[in-house]
């Protein structure tokens, strides 16, 4: 295992790999049912995240999901 750097919302994050995407909003404290994400420009479905491996240097853009009226 070793400890890479990615960009998450514009903030530079250490993370340990091999990580999916899955992972890694878990250790964010992130629901994966509760964000929207796209992953080097490309938006990921949901069905995805725990498929996707993250790599140094990706950058990744995660907007939370607010429901309301």
């Amino acid at each position: 295992m070793s400890q890479v750097f990615l960009t998450a919302n514009g903030q530079q994050i250490l993370v340990k790999i091999p990580c999916s995407l899955e992972e890694f909003l878990m250790t964010q404290q992130l629901l994966s049912r509760s964000v929207v994400v796209e992953h080097n420009g490309e938006a990921v479905a949901p069905s995805e995240f725990s498929k996707r491996q993250l790599q140094a240097g990706d950058r990744l853009e995660i907007v939370k999901i607010v429901a309301g009226g």
